[in-house]
């Protein structure tokens, strides 16, 4: 059945042009250019294939004859090239998938997972107990010394490689799943923030003296009067936004995978302000500012001026104030990523809401520049790189599977868009519902009126009762007598 003369000896040389030719061999020609081809299978991936892979998106084949067929191809392919290769070590090759991988290299390593089991002394009584150990490997000799460690004979091998990531990482979403992505975005936005305050204090404390170094010239802060309410106000109109925002992500119903690509982006982009602030430390852009270098300053007080501004989200309503945090201002960045989730996640027929956002945006961004805390080109380059990230992120995850399946790239130059991304539904639905089912009982709303009671009647209503009762059984005797006789 299997004719690989032509073909490399080693699979795993074999490009995926080798693989497009073994398919046609075996007779599965007909999907060689989709796997070959468009997915990009080459030797290595062809021999990590599993059923799973075959049957699920994106390669989605309905023939489960055919899915069997090329799972029993592979591992007969398998087992013929390593007893070639090596006889010598066939059998004590180890298996994950229904099909042997070789170590070569340390490339690829064997995450094998066994049970243990230690003797107890507790109270007089011996007492056994089973621990679940799991070690990853990277040779055979290795590999035999870890499975002789079971004490019950039972263990599991699964193999540890990049193309295993990948395909863990690619799988469908379930809810779990969704849960834990939106943890770790969190937890990832939190770290960005809390490196950005610290990098605040940093650059505060060499931020150039006014003395010598006055603000540059700048064409609209040269032209505008400073306006010392303004700030302030631009915080306001943020607080105001944020409130509009997280009451549309509260009721939305895809309100999980919103707020992971939420985190995901504000910490993306806060991290990237890290490195230009402390790249470039520039002038103050306002004589009113009262900024001083703190150079002798301590790690301990450093970290709690940085915890200060973290925990009071760099607010100057919160008594927060830095100097030589400057490119790119954070405030336009926060304002602008609002005001583009609430444009994407609202109806498009929510022209009113999407109007009075980005009005106000303009106005946030209006009074930063009234006073004088940053410099327009600060402003304008938070501006452009929070609405490209925007764009960007979300022209991916509504086109990933596509995007990565013709640009392996992807995972490269963009992890955190595939790792987030990859195994979402893409775009979804602007519906809205209570993140709780709440249901009220229907008896609480078409409850039966109760029937009124009836007061007792008086005497003599009940003596003219028993007196027309009374009448009509001498009635009824009569005719029963009339009838008998």
């Amino acid at each position: 059945m299997l004719d690989i003369k032509s073909l490399p000896a080693d699979p795993y040389e074999w490009r995926c042009e080798d693989v497009a030719v073994w398919l046609k061999k075996i007779g599965m020609a007909k999907y060689a250019d989709l796997i070959a081809t468009k997915h990009k299978v080459d030797g290595k991936c062809l021999l990590a294939l599993t059923d799973t892979d075959l049957k699920d998106p994106p390669v989605s084949i309905n023939c489960l004859g055919d899915i069997k067929k090329i799972l029993f191809a592979i591992g007969t392919l398998t087992d013929r090239v390593v007893e070639i290769s090596n006889p010598s070590v066939s059998h004590h090759r180890p298996s994950s998938n229904g099909h042997g991988h070789q170590l070569k290299g340390g490339k690829d390593g064997l995450l094998v997972e066994y049970n243990e089991q230690n003797h107890l002394s507790i109270s007089g009584e011996d007492v056994v107990t089973t621990t679940r150990r799991a070690e990853i490997v990277q040779d055979e000799e290795t590999l035999l010394d870890t499975l002789a460690k079971s004490t019950d004979g039972t263990s599991t091998v699964q193999l540890i490689s990049r193309e295993e990531i990948i395909r863990q990482v690619e799988r469908p979403d379930t809810y779990f799943k969704s849960i834990a992505k939106l943890l770790i975005a969190f937890a990832y936005s939190s770290l960005s923030f809390l490196m950005t305050s610290f990098v605040m204090v940093l650059v505060h404390d060499r931020v150039p003296d006014t003395k010598t170094y006055p603000p540059l010239p700048d064409l609209v802060l040269d032209n505008v009067p400073h306006i010392p309410w303004a700030f302030d106000m631009c915080e306001t109109i943020g607080l105001v936004l944020a409130v509009v925002w997280f009451t549309v992500l509260f009721f939305h119903r895809e309100r999980v995978i919103i707020a992971r690509r939420m985190f995901s982006l504000l910490g993306t982009v806060f991290l990237l302000r890290c490195f230009t602030m402390l790249i470039t430390s520039l002038s103050v852009p306002g004589i009113h500012l009262q900024c001083e270098a703190r150079p002798n300053t301590t790690m301990q007080e450093k970290l709690h001026k940085a915890f200060h501004i973290w925990s009071n989200l760099g607010m100057s309503l919160h008594g927060v104030r830095s100097c030589g945090d400057y490119m790119f201002s954070g405030h336009t960045t926060v304002i602008t990523m609002i005001s583009h989730f609430i444009t994407e996640y609202t109806p498009a027929d929510w022209t009113g809401l999407h109007t009075f956002t980005w009005v106000l945006n303009c106005f946030a961004i209006f009074l930063i520049l009234a006073a004088h805390e940053h410099y327009s080109i600060d402003v304008f380059i938070a501006f452009y790189i929070s609405s490209r990230m925007f764009l960007y992120y979300h022209a991916y995850a509504y086109n990933h599977a596509g995007i990565t399946a013709t640009d392996y790239r992807m995972r490269t130059w963009f992890p955190l868009g595939w790792f987030f991304e990859y195994g979402s539904q893409g775009k979804v639905e602007n519906e809205f519902s209570l993140p709780i089912d709440i249901r009220i009982p229907r008896r609480i709303f078409f409850a039966k009126p109760e029937e009124p009671k009836l007061s007792p009647k008086p005497e003599n209503g009940r003596k003219k009762s028993s007196v027309v009762a009374s009448k009509q059984n001498g009635n009824g005797n009569c005719k029963n007598h009339k009838k008998h006789n």
